[in-house]
């Protein structure tokens, strides 16, 4: 794999690509996502970007009523909310991400430990294409 940095750019220039990565410790092996440079296990410095399957589970979520401006642009408020969780990769890292395909105004539907899919979801913003990593149950 060609070496790029690990940064927040590289890591959404990724996502735009539909490819959710992680890095791992050439030492230890821990993995991470999103991807860190220095592995905080062992402190190593040698580290790989690695691929995630995009496949796991939800951890923990929320339900948000009253949220950042960006997501009132997009149709979110008290009628309309939207969910946001924690999702446990089947590497073993976890990272955060909004949760599609459920109802988020029937929050006890959503279950703790459903199977959940990579979803990326595409915006433009001021002419620029942004790519965000959403997740649905599958």
């Amino acid at each position: 794999m060609e070496k790029k940095i690990f940064s927040d750019i590289e890591y959404n220039k990724y996502l735009n690509k539909k490819k959710l990565m992680g890095s791992k410790c050439k030492k230890c092996g821990s993995l991470f996502t999103p991807p860190r440079p220095i592995c905080i296990d062992c402190y190593g410095t040698d580290m790989e970007w690695v691929e995630m399957k995009g496949t796991g589970k939800l951890a923990a979520f929320t339900c948000i009523s009253i949220g950042p401006p960006f997501m009132i642009e997009e149709g979110f408020d008290r009628k309309h909310p939207y969910c946001v969780g924690v999702v446990e990769l089947d590497e073993g890292t976890k990272v955060d991400a909004r949760i599609e395909g459920i109802d988020p105004a029937r929050p006890e539907t959503i279950k703790v430990g459903m199977p959940l899919a990579v979803k990326y979801l595409h915006r433009k913003k001021k002419g620029e294409k942004l790519t965000y990593l959403a997740f649905e149950p599958v």
